[in-house]
């Protein structure tokens, strides 16, 4: 049973693998394609302003949140209808086709092919409510922090080897075919190959298949409403939301900042975010692991939220390229202990018989939290510098860890989940 479990929750880890590499992929690229006119993967027309470009560049990351917000809920409530596999198995293949059209789109200098891209990607992305569900239906409720701390694992995995191919499959100083396009035909392969491993080796795990005769495809929209009119669970939702709105101020243009103050080349960006990505590992593979059998997850992430802002704010006073790389570990591991412990947190308030609709619900808020930040980033960076929004970032989120300290009250867990 033991060696099944941990064949389930394998496959589950690499499909996020696969998401989060995709993601990695782009750091260190998309910056130089739209807002550093020096670089010679630029792709905006002569005539285009720098601050165009990074308008452009907050609109095309906001394109994946968007599509995410609207799908996340609804491959959540498929998966309950339908199962876990089928919805994981279609998904990587629609990540097939997100990673080749965004090739193509370097490729040919399109834009919209670019935006079209992003789109789709961000449809399938919504898979993670359904990779979060399959852990849920695998995992005792008192396991799952650390169980969802592999979530984290993945995704900064994925944050090593992605931007390490990002800057490394880019560069034809390495190989002469090497260019922008090669990483994302190299990430179309690996989904391939997933989708197949999904087929053939995932079992199913849902065993509450949800019988209800339709769809709501307009759920995520009414569920953020709903959401927060849920009593045990509005302060976790709306700390969550605050926190990744945070974090994706901190993400939207970090790698600008480093462009436009240290001069960094996409290898640079690359290093920068493998470097974080390792530290992100450790902290979901051990460090999470660990202070799940010492402390509950309210108590660390009263902790590590207000932390984890504090750090990011130390970047914007950074003047020695060096001094990041000292920052950075605090912001993994902060980082990661405030993801796996709240989604942890939330799975636990909830029905086991609804983790894909509540966890659907979660992933909708967070894409939600996700989609304006890069769009005001843009603006922000366009009206100010490349460096305002990284202090942005840390003020939102320490305001998400003070607003948790202040208002959460530990609730009694639910019998149906004590006694699972």
């Amino acid at each position: 049973m033991k060696k099944i479990l941990k064949n389930q929750l394998s496959i589950v880890v690499l499909t996020l693998f696969i998401d989060s590499l995709g993601v990695g992929i782009l750091l260190p690229i998309v910056p130089l394609l739209l807002a550093d006119p020096e670089s010679s993967f630029y792709i905006l027309p002569s005539g285009v302003s720098v601050e165009a470009g990074y308008i452009l560049l907050g609109l095309l990351t906001a394109t994946f949140p968007l599509m995410q917000l609207f799908s996340a809920s609804i491959l959540g409530q498929l998966s309950d209808k339908f199962g876990r596999k089928p919805v994981l198995m279609y998904t990587l293949l629609g990540s097939v086709i997100s990673y080749v059209l965004f090739a193509l789109g370097i490729s040919i200098k399109s834009i919209p092919l670019l935006f079209l891209s992003r789109a789709l990607a961000g449809i399938n992305s919504g898979n993670l409510s359904v990779a979060q569900a399959s852990i849920a239906d695998l995992t005792k409720p008192k396991d799952r922090a650390k169980n969802f701390g592999l979530i984290g694992a993945a995704f900064g995995t994925g944050f090593i080897i992605g931007p390490f191919l990002g800057g490394k499959l880019s560069d034809p100083a390495l190989l002469p075919f090497f260019n922008p396009t090669v990483p994302f035909y190299f990430a179309a392969i690996l989904s391939l190959i997933n989708s197949f491993s999904v087929r053939f080796n995932f079992t199913e795990t849902n065993n509450f298949l949800n019988k209800k005769p339709h769809i709501e495809w307009a759920k995520s929209v009414v569920n953020i409403i709903k959401a927060f009119q849920v009593k045990n669970l509005r302060l976790l939702y709306l700390t969550n939301f605050i926190f990744f709105s945070g974090f994706a101020f901190f993400i939207s243009f970090i790698s600008v900042y480093f462009i436009k103050k240290f001069h960094f080349s996409q290898g640079n960006i690359g290093d920068f975010f493998s470097f974080m990505g390792g530290w992100i590992v450790f902290t979901q593979a051990v460090i999470t692991r660990q202070t799940a059998r010492f402390f509950s997850e309210d108590k660390v992430l009263k902790i590590t939220l207000i932390s984890d802002g504090i750090f990011i704010g130390f970047l914007y006073f950074v003047q020695i390229p060096w001094l990041i790389y000292l920052i950075a570990p605090f912001i993994a591991i902060c980082n990661g202990l405030s993801f796996a412990n709240m989604v942890g947190l939330i799975s636990r308030s909830a029905d086991q018989k609804i983790q894909g609709e509540i966890l659907g619900i979660n992933s909708s808020i967070q894409a939600l939290a996700t989609l304006i930040p890069p769009v005001l980033s843009g603006f922000i960076a366009a009206s100010f510098t490349p460096e305002t929004p990284v202090i942005v970032a840390s003020i939102i989120i320490i305001l998400a860890g003070i607003l948790f300290n202040v208002l959460y009250k530990p609730t009694p867990t639910p019998a149906h989940i004590k006694n699972y």
